[in-house]
């Protein structure tokens, strides 16, 4: 456990990729099994224990130190792990933690019971850097910049294997992944995965640089689709079996019956899920009345009805087609619906797109007829390759749209920015009040950071835990995807990834545009 302890510090104290890779492959080659495998699991959050909360951890904290000392401790440093590994008032020295594997066991098999005890036992023969270590892994979300991707690129570096390879068997394998680790030292085959066991990691697309790719990208070499404003999900149909996964792999079937309970055939399948009645979509906000749910109503699937716009085919009838051509990928994926009519699947379309200014004018004819997100520009021969592969896949998305609006709160932000009010809640005029229509935490640049940051801790006039309610002065111009109707929030409103556009300490708040102004400019 100390050593991996030690591994978490310094990829959280290291900012550069490469050597984040180098401390994890070096940390694989030096520890044994099972503790290398579940250190990969803890590293890619392919881990989780069911009977350790985060509040369950507080509380445990709050036992032995004082309650209001905790509560100001945690504003301050804004992470759980972080407080309680600090201020924990025991430490019996000559004591080592057991190793990863054993923790693990522990956390998995004690009595729900017997938690509270186990975990002050072992906070008092740690270290702090032990301790924190400790409550991360117990809680999940680890936040020292790494990506599930640079773990799998540090596994392929230990082992001198190819990613793909990795990324090809990775989610139908379990921690500690004894037979992946043999196959990497060459002490046994490759695992073998079905491919319906498994969810596929997607090909993902690059932002379009107008200015410079349209010089040196042809036309004729790319095919064009819209941008469709819903979630990403990968289709697995073999036989029996259905499963729908969204971008990130998680199985979220259970929350679409309507979808898995209604499709055939044999495949998987790229595309994006959305709501709507004969494959018309609804906004996304509609679609959000869908997601995150375990289990949906029957009048939740008739008011919404989801449906799927495919765009890919990865396997056909168990065939992996992945290093075949979109273009035939394509021609593949129309034969198999020929094959098999459907009824919650349906094609995207190719649009035409004979020059680059026919795309300009299709993309904002689509964003100003049928509010999608854009374009998307995809190579012809592009064959699919787990994630963001250069000049390959491009989206190129609709102008954002603009609001000014007043800062109302800030809050502490996480990780990095947990020193920093880095959240921020703005609102508009509604009469003589100021209503909120949003948050965001994103657009500023690190040093616009420190000056929202200081204008929260100088303008603040009220406190809610974490949240600092501010005097409204300050006006953001927000940008924004779209807006909707919502019925979430007190404004009726909602937008679409708002981010923050430009602090407009020039502006006065008198300035901002009311509720019913921006109503009318954005949703009628």
């Amino acid at each position: 456990m100390k050593e991996f302890a030690i591994l978490l510090e310094k990829l959280a104290l290291t900012p550069s990729r490469n050597r984040k890779i180098a401390l994890i492959s070096d940390y694989m080659a030096v520890t044994p099994d099972p503790d290398r495998g579940l250190a990969l699991a803890i590293l890619t959050n392919n881990m989780t224990f069911t009977h350790i909360k985060s509040g369950k951890l507080k509380d445990i904290a709050k036992n032995h130190v004082d309650e209001f000392l905790f509560k100001l401790s945690y504003n301050y440093v804004g992470d759980t792990a972080e407080t309680i590994a600090l201020i924990w008032p025991y430490y019996e020295e000559g004591y080592d933690l057991p190793p990863l594997h054993r923790i693990v066991e522990e956390f998995e098999n004690t009595p729900k019971s017997d938690i509270p005890k186990m975990i002050e036992n072992y906070l008092t023969i740690a270290t702090p850097n032990e301790r924190w270590a400790m409550i991360k892994i117990a809680t999940g979300g680890l936040r020292i910049g790494v990506s599930e991707r640079l773990a799998k690129t540090a596994l392929a570096k230990f082992g001198n294997k190819d990613l793909q390879e990795i990324e090809e068997i990775w989610h139908g394998l379990k921690p500690p992944y004894l037979s992946l680790f043999d196959w990497i030292e060459g002490k046994g085959p490759k695992p073998h995965v079905k491919f319906s066991d498994v969810f596929h990691p997607l090909m993902l697309s690059t932002p379009i640089d107008e200015e410079k790719d349209f010089e040196k990208l042809d036309i004729a070499d790319f095919q064009v689709e819209w941008k469709w404003d819903g979630i990403r999900v990968q289709l697995v149909m073999d036989g029996d079996k259905r499963a729908l996964f969204s971008r990130t792999g998680d199985d979220i079937s259970a929350a679409f019956p309507d979808i898995t309970q209604n499709v055939n055939g044999s495949a998987v399948l790229d595309g994006e899920l959305l709501v709507g009645k004969d494959f018309m979509p609804d906004s996304f906000n509609h679609l959000q009345q869908r997601l995150n749910r375990k289990t949906v109503t029957q009048k939740q699937m008739s008011s919404h009805p989801a449906y799927i716009c495919v765009y890919d085919m990865l396997f056909d009838n168990g065939e992996d087609i992945r290093n075949l051509p979109l273009i035939q990928r394509r021609k593949r994926l129309e034969e198999w619906f020929d094959k098999n009519p459907q009824t919650r699947l349906t094609l995207s379309e190719i649009l035409e797109s004979s020059t680059w200014d026919s795309v300009t004018s299709t993309r904002q004819k689509g964003a100003d007829d049928h509010g999608h997100e854009g374009v998307m520009i995809k190579r012809k021969e592009s064959v699919y390759v787990p994630g963001r592969p250069r000049g390959e896949w491009f989206k190129w998305k609709r102008n954002p749209f603009f609001v000014d609006a007043v800062m109302m709160y800030g809050q502490r932000g996480h990780g990095k920015r947990s020193s920093y009010y880095s959240d921020y809640t703005f609102g508009v005029w509604d009469g003589n009040n100021i209503v909120p229509i949003g948050k965001a935490y994103s657009g500023f640049t690190d040093e616009e950071l420190v000056l929202l940051d200081k204008f929260v801790r100088n303008n603040t006039v009220s406190r809610f835990g974490p949240v600092r309610e501010v005097k409204k002065e300050l006006v953001l111009e927000i940008a924004f995807d779209s807006m909707q109707e919502s019925t979430r929030h007190k404004s009726g409103i909602a937008l679409r990834f708002p981010r923050i556009h430009r602090i407009r300490w020039d502006k006065p708040v008198q300035e901002v545009q009311s509720l019913s102004e921006i109503r009318r400019e954005f949703l009628i």
